[in-house]
């Protein structure tokens, strides 16, 4: 923010009697869209490609970003030609800032509007691009789409067509894209490498978390087979035993929806895997009532139990756990493990699923299931070591250390990034709208 507070300002405004655009500089004008671009009606040429307008203002071909997640057409009714330097709006999603200039010669469903300038050396589509995406992302477009259509979010042709926009002379439009291509990607370079490092800081405490409940935190303890192939050699005083020796299991289940007195009023927390986001759990989103505890397949969990979210879908390649500090029930999706106190803790648990989280999702996974899930057999005959509870102790503690000194790192960058993600904001923001001199 101070980088941006050093930029200078115009030296004279003028007001536009817009509410979303209360003044722009003197030498700038302001015009409807409809005098400033036209909606192309191409035809579909033979080979095209298929055209994308992504989120995140990227409009290219679909084959050159990714493929996968798509629904395609099985006639492609009502296609429209893309070219080349088109400022595409995407109707159903410009909201959340599908607008931007195309990289690409290509087709595209007529959701998308390509628009061109109406007369030449007026415009630059790029200029308009970040200003459009702009209000998209401040909200703008929702509320005139919703204005304009209740309960709905589509911003078309026509909405567009009828904003007045600001008109600075194409020499500056073109200034203002280059000076906000280069800072974006400077800021964008900037999130990147430390998303990387955040990334990297995970990889390592996993392999911490990995070393210390395998293999202890004595280098110098005589060890031993395991006889788990992918648990390897651990201390030779430590045994291995499969976990339905030492463990209860507790399932879940969904009261019906339909009958309010299982819900209103509800003062039992019930867990499901929305909830699984912190190592602890003492609150839920859904809570429940007695008599939905009695009619139906959940059951009470007490405080210290082992929670873990077992269906897929929900997984995404990692076995979410948490440990509930009160007595909760459970939704279908999930499962409680209530350890013997005598053989082992539910934090040393906890820290040894994390840190064989890629190992034991393999065991506990059925191959070639349609829907992955963690199958309660897997689970209850899977080998783990045990080390002596006094040491799982020293074990929890110097793990908890090590989470707490992580997590602050992780969270510093990613206060950073939230930073640097509102200075980009307000930089695009100040330029197209004339708060900045970028030239």
């Amino acid at each position: 923010m101070d980088a941006l507070a050093k930029l200078p300002a115009y030296e004279f405004y003028k007001s536009t009697g817009i509410e979303w655009l209360s003044e722009i500089p003197n030498e700038w004008n302001v015009e409807k869209a409809k005098w400033l671009f036209l909606r192309a009606e191409r035809p579909v040429i033979k080979d095209d490609g298929i055209v994308t307008c992504f989120r995140d203002g990227q409009v290219t071909l679909r084959s050159n970003r990714r493929t996968d997640g798509f629904t395609n057409a099985i006639k492609e009714h009502g296609y429209q030609g893309i070219r080349k330097g088109d400022l595409v709006i995407h109707a159903m999603d410009a909201f959340a800032g599908a607008i931007g200039v195309s990289d690409s010669d290509g087709k595209s469903t007529p959701v998308y509007a390509a628009c061109v300038p109406r007369i030449p050396n007026l415009v630059n589509p790029s200029f308009y691009a970040y200003y459009m995406r702009d209000l998209a992302l401040s909200g703008f477009i929702v509320s005139l789409a919703k204005g304009i259509r209740e309960r709905s979010t589509d911003f078309r042709f026509n909405d567009f067509a009828k904003l007045p926009l600001p008109l600075p002379s194409l020499e500056i439009q073109t200034k203002i894209v280059s000076f906000l291509d280069k800072k974006t990607t400077q800021i964008d370079e900037a999130i990147t490498i430390k998303e990387k490092q955040i990334a990297l800081l995970k990889e390592r405490k996993q392999i911490i978390i990995q070393k210390a409940v395998t293999q202890g935190l004595d280098p110098n303890v005589a060890m031993k087979d395991s006889g788990v192939d992918w648990v390897g050699q651990i201390p030779e005083h430590w045994e291995v035993k499969k976990l339905k020796f030492f463990c209860k299991f507790n399932g879940g289940g969904t009261p019906s929806k339909d009958n309010l007195k299982f819900w209103e009023n509800g003062n039992i927390p019930w867990v499901s895997p929305k909830d699984m986001k912190s190592d602890k759990i003492n609150k839920t989103q859904d809570y429940i009532t007695q008599l939905a505890v009695k009619n139906s397949a959940t059951n009470y969990v007490s405080p210290n139990s082992l929670l873990i979210v077992v269906r897929s879908g929900i997984l995404q390649r990692k076995i979410p756990v948490a440990i509930n500090d009160v007595t909760v029930t459970l939704n279908q999706d999930m499962k409680a493990l209530s350890l013997h106190k005598n053989v082992m803790s539910s934090e040393y648990l906890k820290y040894f699923i994390e840190g064989n989280n890629d190992s034991l999702l393999v065991e506990w996974t059925k191959e070639g299931a349609t829907v992955e899930s963690i199958e309660h057999e897997f689970i209850a005959n899977g080998q783990i070591p045990i080390p002596p509870l006094e040491e799982q102790e020293k074990l929890v503690e110097y793990l908890n250390k090590l989470d707490e000194s992580m997590l602050y790192t992780i969270e510093n960058q990613i206060v950073q990034i939230e930073k640097l993600k509102e200075y980009k904001t307000t930089l695009i923001n100040s330029a197209v709208t004339g708060k900045i001199k970028v030239a």
